[in-house]
This record gives C-alpha cells, sequence and structure tokens, in this order.
C-alpha cells in the first residue's frame, strides 16, 4: 500500500483543508530565517516558497517572515489568499510541487505570527464577572451598574505577550493581605490564568473615525487563544482606582496559529440574550451575521482538565468590543490586540479561572499529584480549544501552554 501523502487529510483532523491557520516558524537548518506558513494537519506549509514555486501574485504577501503584510493588506485579499491556499493544498496536480514544501510540526520551531501593535483586554462574560463581584463583595453588587451598558476594559502591555510555550516567571511586586497593617514585596503567592479569545486586527482605521459593528469583518483578520496570566494578590492592592497593572502586565500567552475568521463562520451563534437597552452603536439585534462564537475552550493543568469553559455564554461579542474601543475615535493599527476576557460558563466545571474554581483558594481543585489553589513553580497550563466546522468537521484552535518558574 502506497504511503499516505501528508496533503491527504485525515478524517476527522480539526487542521484540515477547512481550517488552514496561520502562523510562522523557522527550520532547524536556518533557524534564523522566520518563514510565514500555514498549518495542514500535523505540518506546517511554507506558504511563502508555495507561492514562488506556482508563480503566484500572492508572493509578495506570503513570502514574508511575519503575518503584518497579509493583515494590513485587507478583507479582499484575505479572502483571495485563503481560496489559493486551499487550491493549492487540494488539487491533486499541484501535490508534486507542494509536498516538499511541507515541514513536521515537530521538526520547527514556532514564533510570535505578528508585532503585536496594542493589547487591550476586556471582561465580556456575565458568569465571570459576577462569581468575581461575589467573590469580591460578597455583601455588595457582583456587577458594577456599568457592565450591562458598555464592553468594560483596559490597555494592557504589548511587550510582555509571548507566543505558546514561553516560560512564565512568577512576577514579583507589592501585596498586601487583609488585616496586615502594611504591604510587603515578594513573589506572587496568587499566580493565576484567565482562558480567554484574541481577535486580531488587520485592516488599520483612520483616527477619529468609529469603527461600526457592521465593519467588524473588514478589520479583525482572525483570532486566537489567549491565556492572561495574573497575580490576584498583586491586582487586588493595586487596581484601586485605575484599574489593573502589574498584576496582570508580566506576561500574556498567545497561540502560535491565528485562525481566519472565514474558517469559522459555521462557528457563528447568537449570543445570550440582553437583559437592558443598549445604546445604538452596540446594539447587534439588526446586524446580518450573529455576533457570538460557539467555540469549545478545555483548560489543562499538568496535563489534567480542570474546566472547559463555553465561549457562545459571552456577553459581549468581539464586534461589539472593537466598536466600543474605537467610539471615542481611537484608531486601529496592524497587529492590535484585544482579548475576549476570561471566558466561564454557569457551571463550576466551566469556569476559566482558579480564582472561580477554588473560590479564591478556599476550594481548592484536586489534581494527581494534590490540590492547587493557585499556581506553584513548575505547573504548567494548556488551552486548547475546537469549534463547529463545515460539514460537520470541527475546526481545531492553536494550543496556549506555559510553564510556571520561579520568580527571578
Amino acid at each position: 500500500m502506497p504511503e499516505q501523502s501528508p496533503l491527504e487529510p485525515v478524517e476527522g483532523d480539526p487542521f484540515g483543508p477547512h481550517n488552514l491557520p496561520y502562523g510562522v516558524f523557522s527550520t532547524a537548518d536556518e533557524p534564523g530565517r522566520r518563514r510565514l506558513g500555514v498549518r495542514l494537519g500535523d505540518a506546517v506549509l511554507d506558504a511563502g516558497a508555495a507561492a514562488r514555486t506556482l508563480g503566484s501574485p500572492y508572493a509578495k504577501l506570503l513570502d514574508q517572515p511575519g503575518l503584518g503584510p497579509l493583515m494590513a493588506a485587507g478583507r479582499t485579499a484575505w479572502r483571495d489568499v485563503r481560496r489559493a491556499l486551499t487550491a493549492w493544498v487540494t488539487v491533486p496536480s499541484h501535490r508534486a510541487e507542494m509536498e516538499p514544501l511541507l515541514h513536521p510540526l515537530g521538526s520547527v520551531t514556532l514564533h510570535l505570527p505578528y508585532e503585536v501593535a496594542d493589547y487591550v483586554d476586556f471582561y465580556a462574560s456575565e458568569h465571570h464577572a459576577t462569581n468575581v463581584g461575589r467573590i469580591f463583595r460578597p455583601d455588595g453588587l457582583a456587577l458594577p451598574v456599568n457592565w450591562k451598558h458598555l464592553p468594560i476594559g483596559y490597555h494592557g502591555r504589548a511587550g510582555t505577550v509571548v507566543v505558546s510555550g514561553t516560560e512564565v516567571v512568577r512576577p514579583s511586586g507589592q501585596r498586601k493581605a487583609p488585616g496586615d497593617d502594611a504591604p510587603v514585596f515578594g513573589p506572587s503567592a496568587k499566580l493565576d490564568i484567565e482562558a480567554e479569545v484574541a481577535f486580531v486586527v488587520g485592516t488599520p482605521s483612520a483616527q477619529g473615525t468609529p469603527v461600526d459593528l457592521a465593519s467588524f469583518r473588514d478589520h479583525v483578520f482572525g483570532l486566537s487563544l489567549l491565556n492572561d496570566w495574573s497575580a490576584r494578590d498583586i491586582q487586588a492592592w493595586e487596581y484601586v482606582p485605575l484599574g489593573p497593572f502589574l498584576g496582570k502586565s508580566f506576561a500574556t500567552s498567545v497561540s502560535a496559529w491565528v485562525t481566519p475568521l472565514e474558517a469559522l463562520d459555521a462557528a457563528r451563534v447568537a449570543p445570550p440574550a440582553r437583559t437592558e437597552e443598549l445604546l445604538p452603536y452596540l446594539d447587534d439585534a439588526g446586524e446580518e451575521d450573529p455576533g457570538g462564537f460557539d467555540l469549545r475552550i478545555s483548560v489543562a493543568l499538568n496535563g489534567q482538565v480542570i474546566a472547559e469553559p463555553p465561549f457562545s455564554s459571552m456577553y459581549w461579542t468581539a464586534a461589539q468590543q472593537l466598536a466600543h474601543l474605537t467610539v471615542n475615535g481611537a484608531s486601529l493599527r496592524t497587529g492590535d490586540l484585544y482579548g475576549s476576557g476570561t471566558v466561564s460558563g454557569p457551571g463550576r466545571e466551566q469556569r476559566g479561572s482558579l480564582l472561580e474554581l477554588t473560590w479564591n483558594g478556599t476550594e481548592p481543585v484536586e489534581l494527581a499529584d494534590g490540590k492547587r489553589a493557585f499556581l506553584e513553580d513548575g505547573d504548567e497550563v494548556t488551552l486548547t480549544a475546537w469549534a463547529p466546522g463545515p460539514d460537520g468537521t470541527r475546526v481545531g484552535l492553536g494550543e496556549v501552554r506555559g510553564r510556571i518558574v520561579p520568580a527571578a
């Protein structure tokens, strides 16, 4: 029996030709040369070399060390390049030319696929926000009074966004326990995760010009998984009155793969019902495309699944977040990244942070190697996800993995 071609999709593979997420890789023989690729099964196709080999007009966008030029080229180019790539890996006449350009995933090094311009993080899960409110304000309102009127967010630190697999150094900072007279300085004792989805901006916008809901697809290139590492004890002491700072800015991990929005058309779903009337720029009731995404996320700690947060439960959509982000005239730049906020569902096993899963450390999770309230040195967290694809397929999202190493 002849050996199966790596271009022949394995039935049920979530990284088949219906997906084709983009990434940047280098090889062992040329470690200093970064190349743009697309994932196909357990291999990555050198997209630039493929375009050159076939004399494609898209070579100038694909023969690059990063995704920036393609992302900046706009929606029409995104669609046309995706169609070309799909043909290159599915049309039999291209097989002899494409097979030598495939590299096994295990043989390459993956890199951050784009330069992060700005990083913004939101707080869009009603379940997460309610849980956090009940933990920290047990006698007050669980949700802030503005929560259902606007997508709450803050600006993060673009320079500490790292690709999956990068080790995370336990941060140090000021913290003050309840009842203590003064703060102390030292390594965080409440290091946490936040399972999120990141949206990556391709097409920029002019300063002074808001981006409306209907223009979401014209500006957002694709999405990835994101882990917004959080030092809860540092965050709790510093966040009043201006919000998160050092408790968040030390590291944010993203997947090495960016899934194009077009690959997720079958995963679009309506968001939860609104319980407050929205201002016109956020009112998506009349939008043609449903604003939610049915993404099934899995959170594993040291290889053991501890939560499965459903992204379909997010109250605020990515389009609403983009509209709010720009409504004051703030411009978009190619490479802007904005996070959904922690994804949590109504059930205990659907909570996307240890803060919620352990109820601020009072109900530790059981692991094979003991209990955890928060992360210990040596712990490794892995986020994975999939979404419904065309014709009953699954669309895989690249994993986000990070291991905690001791404070410097």
